[in-house]
């Protein structure tokens, strides 16, 4: 490939629309363009590193055993409305109509169609286990689109779907699944840590995330800094804290005049903030849903999700408040029909004693308050978020926080989907069981962006080698000089020759606008040819990730020295 002919127009600002790094160099180098919001376009550079993404994902993908198709984009909502999901999935699903008015949608995920299609087909336990992946587009009605590749409507995914006699043969594709992953993301060159995560709308419930760790990414992570437990912030579970003993006090009602916050009703009554119940209210399906959590913490929503069985939260209108017989800044769990209302409590909360809370009144707020005497919720359960510092609910160890990219997603499906769509098989005994079953996703388009928010500086790109577009760029400094360009070019092609990814810059442009798209691009390994270099019988070799030059003789093997070099890099994480 020459420059002059590679089509990546590069820009010199930084495009107004691009909020992340990753979308930002992406638009600069010349690797996508925009075709609406979240729907891009991948230009050749951004193609090959996708491309060699996914040559990574086929290999351990079949090293597993795991066999390669393709399956529709376009799904039937008769398979969805049989799973019980299309009615449930939200508006993030596209739907259409064809011209008979029938209804379909674009697959964001492809659970359904591979469920019906096995069922089809596979009648015995011989022909189990069974493992299948497509890599494909999928297609999210993303609300706010957003950081380019991170949150787009349209992107790369490679999914696959075990299909089990058992659940300790699930257990077996789970594990080889999670190997494979971590295969993935180590010759991508990526630094990751795999995490416990919830199963969200995909169900199950065993399920991992793979994340890369970047102060970008949209997740938060926490780890123990004794042991090897970490888990998505969501997923994260907790033991309840234990509070010291206290006698129970007599409840009393207090003025709190203007203090909305818990910082003010703290301060207003000279209490400690862990003496405090924080309140906060959600709307769901099921109606409205009071949660409340110790004053220094906050509301977990996944975990709330869970603990009631709802699908979607959205917070409570003032009005809808008041039908419940409370007011905004000052809800608190005591006299709360949970008949009427959803009262979720933390765990840590019914370990308190004599705690102050909303009096659900305006301007008034209860102290000495006990859980148990005083109120009784409809739920008590784990639902608040993990905090830095807050013991491992492994080993007791403090855990750690830090941000995360998810790149990949295995799930435990067990009988989900099997049962609803009746995917069965027959058993030694001719019985008919339900195939139990395991989903893996990884992001495709999605690693190629988290890969560059974990590799770059302030002159562009700084690719893995293992993905990178191309190994080498060869630019001759001046194009006019017919000895240094002749020699650029005998360079360009021995390394073709020897199967390095190479390209020369034969463009008649300054040397400084060459160096400057080379590091924007993030070319591995930027090899120099000009009228010194050649007097002095070297070449000037610099390596992107270190910045590091090296000066390689002439006379010598210098192809090999090159080929070393990439090794090195290969091999250096």
């Amino acid at each position: 490939m020459r420059v002059s002919k590679l089509y990546a127009p590069t820009l010199r600002e930084v495009p107004a629309e691009a909020e992340v790094v990753s979308h930002q160099l992406m638009l600069r180098a010349g690797f996508m363009r925009k075709a609406a919001g979240g729907i891009y376009t991948y230009l050749p550079l951004a193609w090959r590193v996708l491309k060699k993404i996914e040559r990574i994902v086929r290999e351990e993908m079949d090293a597993k055993g795991s066999q390669e198709l393709l399956m529709p984009i376009v799904q039937p909502a008769e398979i969805w409305q049989e799973s019980g999901r299309w009615d449930v999935y939200g508006a993030e699903m596209f739907r259409l109509q064809d011209r008979h008015n029938r209804c379909f949608c674009l697959g964001p995920t492809h659970e359904e169609m591979v469920t019906t299609l096995i069922r089809g087909d596979v009648r015995s336990y011989r022909q189990l286990p069974l493992s299948v992946y497509q890599i494909q587009n999928k297609y999210r009605d993303e609300r706010r689109p957003r950081f380019g590749l991170m949150r787009g409507r349209e992107f790369i995914m490679k999914d696959a779907y075990s299909f089990d006699r058992d659940e300790a043969g699930l257990d077996k594709s789970y594990q080889d699944m999670y190997d494979a992953y971590t295969n993935i993301f180590t010759r991508c060159g990526l630094n990751f840590r795999p995490v416990e995560a919830d199963s969200g709308a995909i169900g199950g419930s065993g399920s991992h995330e793979f994340m890369v760790i970047a102060d970008s990414g949209e997740a938060e992570i926490v780890f123990c800094t004794s042991c090897d437990y970490a888990a998505n912030v969501e997923k994260a579970e907790l033991f309840p804290l234990e509070a010291q003993e206290e006698a129970m006090l007599t409840k009393e009602e207090v003025v709190t005049p203007d203090c909305k916050t818990i910082a003010d009703v703290c301060a207003y009554l000279k209490l400690p903030v862990d003496h405090s119940v924080k309140a906060v209210a959600y709307n769901s399906e099921k109606g409205l849903i009071l949660c409340f959590v110790r004053g220094d913490h906050e509301v977990n929503e996944i975990k709330v999700i869970n603990t009631c069985g709802v699908i979607d939260l959205e917070m409570a209108t003032e009005e809808q408040l008041a039908a419940a017989g409370t007011v905004g800044g000052y809800m608190g769990p005591v006299g709360i029909d949970n008949k009427k209302v959803i009262v979720v409590v933390d765990a840590t909360v019914m370990k308190m004693h004599n705690v102050c809370c909303g009096a659900n009144k305006e301007g008034y707020h209860f102290i000495n308050v006990n859980p148990g005497r005083d109120f009784t919720p409809t739920y008590v359960a784990d639902i608040r978020l993990i905090q830095e510092g807050d013991p491992c609910p492994h080993c007791g160890g403090a855990v750690s926080k830090a941000r995360g990219i998810e790149v990949g997603q295995v799930f435990k499906l067990f009988t989900k989907y099997s049962s609803a769509l009746k995917a069965t098989y027959l058993d030694e005994n001719g019985k008919e069981q339900p195939m139990v079953m395991g989903c893996y996703g990884v992001g495709v388009s999605r690693t190629m962006a988290a890969a560059i928010e974990q590799n770059y500086d302030d002159n562009g790109i700084i690719w893995p080698i293992e993905i990178a577009p191309y190994h080498v760029l060869v630019v001759p400094v001046n194009t006019k000089d017919e000895a240094s360009a002749a020699k650029a070019e005998e360079i360009y092609m021995q390394l073709k020759k020897v199967g390095l990814e190479t390209v020369i810059d034969d463009r008649k442009e300054r040397p400084g606008v060459k160096f400057k798209d080379a590091d924007l691009i993030g070319y591995p390994l930027r090899v120099v040819v000009g009228p010194k270099t050649l007097t002095e019988g070297k070449l000037e070799v610099k390596i992107r990730k270190t910045g590091e030059i090296r000066y390689l003789p002439l006379d010598g093997d210098y192809v090999q020295d090159i080929k070393n070099i990439i090794a090195e890099l290969a091999f250096s994480k």
